[in-house]
């Protein structure tokens, strides 16, 4: 099996545990601070009883581990404003809206991982924007804001998915893994205070308890949801380039759609339109492998990664 197809396997793996995340976190009743907070602490603390991870760590040097920590920034505001975006609408509606990273990945990474600009990939990214058209068509007015807050959850994936591209090949992914999502805690802390003035519906108490339910739940989410997946899509896409794995990636509300329906019943507060604009979206995933001619790899530079993500949700 070649790397790229082995990469391609572990992308679509991960994109289906990201499936889960959604689902997860409309289960969970903390808001969506509280509900990242507590994702990231766990993620973070379970990865600081490796020692794998802190002798990677000992061996970054200053440089690259702000580096780091800069992208674990973007990687927590993609997840308050993804769980933002679920929280004022519902799981079907925020993982769709990630399918709009896929455009903006496409502009982004050419110049944040240093690769030459694909008018294909562009053409290709635009391509899901009238299944995006779609969705907003088919959901409540009610739930517009979770769009718009989900639109902005997808320029963040493409940030720090396009960053992770060009950086992934310096460190060990476990190592950078705990570096970013522990970055991305601190972040959280001390903006708690700004977000009531920012994002009003996405303030709250980040130190909010969970009940019983809510830990079993978070446990799920952060470890096979998170850890697993985010660790591994640094590793798979180290072989591929942020924009294909962002576009196997819009994959993810089909998995949580099929989810939402079965364990939440969802499919009672979405229209056929709805279905149809998702489906534009996931034909999009299926048209890029039959476009993209597969080529000799001949250069370190093309050896990168994307996230999550992930690194989704």
């Amino acid at each position: 099996m070649s790397p790229t197809t082995k990469a391609q396997l572990q992308i679509h793996f991960c994109v289906l545990l990201w499936g889960f995340t959604a689902i997860l976190g409309k289960l969970i009743t903390l808001g969506a601070l509280a509900l990242v907070w507590w994702r990231m602490l766990i993620v973070v603390g379970a990865i600081a009883l490796l020692p794998r991870a802190w002798r990677a760590l000992r061996t970054m040097n200053p440089r690259l581990v702000a580096s780091y920590a800069g992208i674990g920034v973007l990687v927590a505001l993609h997840w308050l404003t993804f769980y933002g975006s679920i929280k004022l609408a519902n799981a079907s509606v925020g993982a769709t809206c990630i399918a709009l990273a896929t455009p903006f990945t496409a502009l982004i990474e050419p110049k944040l991982a240093r690769r030459r600009f694909s008018m294909r990939e562009l053409l290709l990214g635009i391509a899901v924007l009238p299944g995006v058209a779609l969705v907003v068509g088919g959901v409540p007015a009610s739930m517009r804001a979770g769009i718009a807050v989900g639109t902005v959850s997808a320029l963040f994936v493409a940030l720090f998915g396009s960053l992770n591209k060009r950086l992934v090949d310096h460190a060990d992914p476990l190592a950078v893994t705990g570096l970013e999502l522990g970055a991305g805690l601190l972040a959280l802390t001390a903006l708690t205070p700004l977000l009531p003035h920012v994002f009003p519906a996405l303030a709250g108490d980040p130190f909010a308890l969970p009940d019983e339910r809510d830990a079993w739940l978070l446990l799920a989410l952060a470890l096979a949801c998170t850890l697993l997946p985010f660790t591994l899509s640094l590793i798979a896409l180290r072989h591929m380039s942020a924009f294909a794995a962002q576009l196997a990636t819009n994959l993810e509300p089909v998995y949580a759609i099929v989810l939402a329906a079965l364990m939440l019943g969802e499919q009672h507060e979405l229209t056929t339109t709805f279905y149809f604009g998702a489906a534009i979206i996931v034909g999009a995933v299926f048209v890029h492998p039959l476009l993209h001619r597969p080529q000799r790899i001949s250069h370190a530079e093309v050896l990168g990664t994307a996230e999550a993500r992930n690194v989704t949700e």
